[in-house]
């Protein structure tokens, strides 16, 4: 039955309480510990009921309450002191963006992600890359930079986890309520819902745009599920990461160019847009159409300018993580727009393939972005190497290292993941600007002035709290299973809130090894049933609907977590959240990851734990990598790779319990007379020093302002003013240097080698090159040098500008530069010639590079 009419349901809050309503609608509160506090103390149970949600929660309260709240002077100055401090933050002009670069008009970077992990009232998000892109959000606020954001509204979210009584994992996927969210739609003049329309085969599917407001970041997100549509068409937003191939391909069109006319359609108009992985990248596609049609450009011409401002961050240290699409579903979903940017079929699918003569390779979305964006980066320094290397083919010739993909580690929006304790002991020991400040090393060596005993009290709080809501959940989940009686008293009894715990949080993917430390049972029993030392470990996390080898791992942590040995000390948490994780990351005493290097292309939950004052013992893989200290963790390996991976298994199974039985332990149980483990807790102060000032999302969304939005927007901007006069000389340019560049050769080398050459001396090169129709300043001549292996191949190079000389009435031109020996050994040297244009973002855009034979 369908309803003639329909009407929206607002809470009716007393006058004194309105301000309320602006509270629970932007989404600053998540990350604001007092702001919770106020909507926890209208009713606390309702709090937590709601799923800590403040707008179903003010819906759904009883008016007694609200008419009692809005005569209780207490909550009412407590009401007070936090909408003064939301009014402070909102409003505020001196933030960093502000005072380094002064004020703007309009948001110029437009931020785009599939999902976003910002709170667990607004189930949008799977794992690791959607909390990024949230914690993205949060300090992009904090910060005062000029973003939007934009994403997918999913009617159903990713999935709820269950296990049935044999541990194997099944999925449930409730409906999400909008209008009991902390979203809004986004409305016109005449108070109609802002839409936009994007072609599909054969009709035009619709959107309407919700607003989530990230404290003064708004984050617009686009939902299909409108009577406008078809209900196949109305299913595109329903699931994250569901359905198949065409459902993937479906949403990914919508976000990318629906998600570009939605800014368009709310007046925005983004001169930076940064691609948080593959899923967006049609928008750098619509941005060129866009600028073909209102400037009459051709696609060389408007790509110049429309990639001048493109960034993409690539999140995957491996190809089967990458959309790819076979050419027969481009075709189906590309037809029309194949010539509105005045492309062939195959030039169009050129731009999704590492190799454009492959007319079998599938369109991948990786390579698109690639090919499309000034500015790529990976997430760690590691996974930077990885994606140089996964990625090189797009540059041909192109040694490794200059792969024009660097890389920003990422980092994490420490106000969000630390307990309201830890938060109180950092205002009183660091000073408040720790929250402004968050990559100031100064400001973080003061956790040296915390009182062992004030941080080690507070942490067994936040471990007591952990095992007391385990065992709660853990009773919850029998209880759906129809566990008898017995077995329900028995969860009371798991876990000991005194006793060492170890967490392990994550997605259920194979390569993070989850059942790593469970590979020797019977050495692993011993470590947790040791009578003076006990260790328990707390399991939580989803593997995909799709992914049985991962929820074999979640079976197999069940099983074992059901044997008497370890009943009481192993414990598998179901339905894993952004709640449940941050009990986990604040309340455990040391973090376990164990990725299969380079697998892990950052890593993040780590990172949250470390500002709690929780150890890491992991692997060297993604930010670990970079950031172990043997003073402020554990490293599981050096880092080594082996062809057989079992035995690799097997050797860092070894490892970890070698680290928990030599190190680990005795550390954790070494204890004063007033029970202190003081060397552990110089471990965690060391941690919480040396880590918090560097992986935070406050220095994070720095590098990327400084590195890539600033000079991204300032590029865009050159080559667009004068009627975009830059954009279509550099198209010109690029097409004769295309048109002229197979007339070039180096005719010869010559250099006096001495048989030793003496270190502090310098080996004088002249080379002869022939042009063609290109000029010398067409090009740069570089001499590549470095030392030699085994092989006599490079082992890491050095390229050095050759000067030119003079230019030769046959044509040729001489080039002449030198090399310096600065430590001995053996090297050798080679010259290529590169593009050289003032107006490319790099010499190896072009993907133009000549090597002397």
């Amino acid at each position: 039955m369908q309803p003639i009419c329909t009407f929206t349901i607002v809470p009716s809050l007393p006058t004194r309480l309105e301000r309320l309503r602006d509270l629970a609608y932007n989404l600053w509160w998540c990350w604001n510990l007092e702001a919770i506090d106020l909507f926890r103390r209208l009713d606390r149970e309702l709090w937590e009921e709601s799923g800590h949600n403040p707008v179903l929660m003010l819906g759904s309260i009883k008016q007694e309450r609200l008419e009692d709240a809005a005569e209780d002077e207490g909550f009412l100055a407590h009401l007070e002191r936090v909408y003064q401090h939301f009014d402070r933050y909102v409003n505020s002009q001196n933030t960093w963006y502000e005072k380094t670069y002064g004020p703007f008009t309009e948001p110029y970077i437009a931020y785009f992600s599939a999902e976003y992990g910002l709170t667990e009232c607004l189930p949008i998000y799977s794992g690791g890359l959607a909390v990024l892109a949230g914690d993205h959000l949060k300090s992009a606020s904090d910060l005062g930079l000029p973003l939007v954001g934009v994403g997918l509204i999913y009617q159903e979210g990713y999935f709820r986890q269950y296990l049935n009584a044999d541990g194997w994992q099944r999925e449930l996927y409730p409906k999400n309520d909008f209008y009991n969210m902390p979203v809004q739609l986004e409305q016109a003049e005449d108070g109609t819902p802002v839409t936009v329309q994007v072609d599909y085969p054969g009709r035009k599917v619709t959107a309407q745009v919700w607003r989530a407001q990230v404290g003064r970041v708004p984050l617009f997100l686009l939902d299909t599920n409108i009577p406008a549509n078809s209900r196949q068409d109305q299913d595109i937003t329903d699931e994250l990461y569901g359905g198949d191939l065409e459902m993937r391909i479906q949403q990914e069109i919508m976000l990318g160019i629906g998600g570009l006319r939605a800014l368009e359609a709310l007046g925005i108009r983004p001169t930076v847009c940064h691609m948080n992985e593959g899923h967006s990248a049609f928008l750098a596609l619509e941005r060129i159409r866009i600028l073909m049609e209102e400037h009459g450009l051709s696609f060389a011409e408007a790509r110049q300018a429309a990639s001048a401002g493109n960034v993409f961050t690539t999140h995957t240290p491996v190809p089967a993580g990458i959309d790819r699409f076979p050419p027969e579903l481009m075709d189906k979903y590309f037809p029309a727009y194949y010539p509105s940017l005045g492309l062939s079929r195959e030039e169009f699918l050129a731009l999704g393939r590492q190799n454009p003569a492959d007319h079998r390779e599938p369109f991948c979305m990786a390579s698109l972005a690639l090919h499309l964006a000034a500015y790529a980066n990976g997430v760690s320094r590691l996974h930077g190497q990885v994606s140089r290397r996964m990625w090189q083919g797009i540059w041909p010739g192109t040694p490794e290292d200059e792969v024009p993909i660097t890389s920003v580690t990422n980092g994490i929006h420490i106000p969000s993941w630390i307990s309201f304790d830890m938060a109180t002991l950092y205002d009183r020991y660091l000073g408040p600007r720790w929250l402004v400040h968050q990559a100031d090393q100064a400001i973080w060596k003061r956790v040296e002035d915390i009182p062992d005993e004030e941080l080690w009290r507070t942490h067994e709080r936040r471990r007591e709290r952990l095992v007391a809501v385990a065992r709660r959940l853990l009773r919850k989940q029998l209880e759906k299973q129809g566990a008898s009686p017995s077995e329900m008293e028995r969860a009371s009894e798991v876990l000991d809130p005194a006793t060492l715990t170890i967490g392990f949080a994550r997605r259920f993917a194979t390569y993070k090894r989850a059942a790593l430390i469970l590979r020797d049972a019977d050495r692993l029993a011993r470590i947790l049933n040791d009578e003076d030392h006990p260790v328990q470990i707390i399991f939580a996390g989803k593997a995909h609907p799709q992914d049985n080898p991962g929820k074999k791992l979640i079976q197999q942590i069940v099983h074992l977590s059901r044997q008497e040995e370890f009943r009481r000390r192993i414990v598998f948490i179901e339905d894993y959240d952004m709640a449940l994780a941050r009990y986990l990351v604040q309340g455990a005493d040391v973090w376990l990851n164990t990725p299969l290097r380079p697998r892990e292309a950052s890593g993040t939950s780590g990172m949250k734990a470390a500002a709690n004052g929780v150890i890491n013992v992991s692997t060297l893989d993604g930010w670990w990598d970079e950031a172990y200290q043997p003073d402020t963790g554990w490293a599981i390996g050096r880092g080594e790779l082996y062809e057989d991976v079992n035995y690799q298994n097997d050797i860092e199974a070894r490892a970890i319990y070698g680290i928990l039985e030599k190190e680990i332990v005795p550390l954790f149980y070494d204890r004063d007379s007033n029970g202190l483990p003081h060397k552990w807790i110089a471990r965690m102060k060391a941690a919480m020093r040396t880590i918090c000032p560097v992986f935070n999302t406050n220095r994070m969304i720095r590098e990327y302002a400084e590195r890539f939005y600033l000079p991204a927007s300032q590029r865009y901007w050159h080559l667009a003013e004068d009627g975009m006069a830059r954009a279509k000389a550099l198209a010109q340019w690029k097409s004769h240097l295309c048109q002229h560049w197979p007339e070039i050769r180096v005719e010869n080398v010559e250099a006096e080698v001495p048989a030793k050459l003496k270190v502090g001396a310098e080996l004088q090169v002249r080379a002869r090159v022939v042009l063609g129709a290109l000029e010398p300043r067409d090009v740069t001549v570089q001499l590549y040098y470095g030392p030699l292996d085994t092989k006599g191949e490079f082992l890491k190079g050095e390229a050095m500008a050759m000067n030119w000389v003079e230019s030769n009435g046959d044509g040729s031109h001489v080039f002449a530069g030198s090399i310096p020996a600065r430590t001995s050994g053996r090297y050798g040297y080679a010259l290529r010639i590169l593009p050289h244009h003032e107006d490319l973002s790099n010499p190896f855009e072009p993907g133009l590079i000549l090597w002397a034979c």
